[in-house]
């Protein structure tokens, strides 16, 4: 069995052109971020025969999805990408630091996150166990990148073979098996 995970397809949504931006700024820019549209691209299958495809609900996952897998989609909610924390401050700052401040907010102030980061390993595990409990052969995921982070964790614990990486790239497959 092949699980195949791909990235979204880059979102066209420009980052805030403000040095400095404050929180609700941050917010809004997620708000939109998520109903943005994307550069559809190519994307390499391996010349596998994927039998099933698995989506976020999210629509740049979901379009996707549809424009590299030509069969039934499968949208789930559980494959959706982690929500950033909501930071209630007046402060003003680059965009850079907010992106330190959210990932050092899951060590460091755990509570503070919308979703543990136990939570989202469960929530991947789950999606998995669905997955294989459904028994579809090979299966294509397209998700999110932090989702992708912790779903190659868990494919390892369970002793798939696949590719090291940190932040996924857009639109590239990378391929587990067992």
């Amino acid at each position: 069995m092949k699980v195949g995970l791909v990235r979204h397809y880059k979102v066209k949504k420009e980052y805030p052109s403000q040095f400095l931006i404050s929180a609700k700024e941050l917010d809004q820019w997620f708000a939109e971020y998520d109903e943005s549209d994307i550069e559809l691209g190519q994307t390499d299958l391996g010349g596998i025969e994927w039998n099933r495809c698995y989506a976020s609900d999210m629509p740049r996952a979901a379009r996707t999805a549809e424009h590299i897998f030509d069969g039934t989609i499968t949208q789930w909610k559980t494959l959706r990408e982690v929500s950033p924390p909501s930071f209630r401050t007046k402060v003003r700052l680059p965009l850079m630091m907010w992106a330190v401040l959210i990932k050092t907010a899951w060590f460091m102030a755990p509570r503070s996150m919308p979703e543990s980061l136990g939570h989202v390993r469960k929530r991947a595990d789950a999606v998995l166990d669905e997955i294989f409990r459904q028994g579809d052969g090979n299966v294509l995921i397209v998700s999110h990148a932090a989702l992708m982070m912790t779903m190659r964790k868990a494919l390892l614990a369970r002793g798939f073979r696949g590719p090291k990486y940190g932040t996924p790239e857009n639109g590239k497959l990378y391929v587990f098996e067992n």
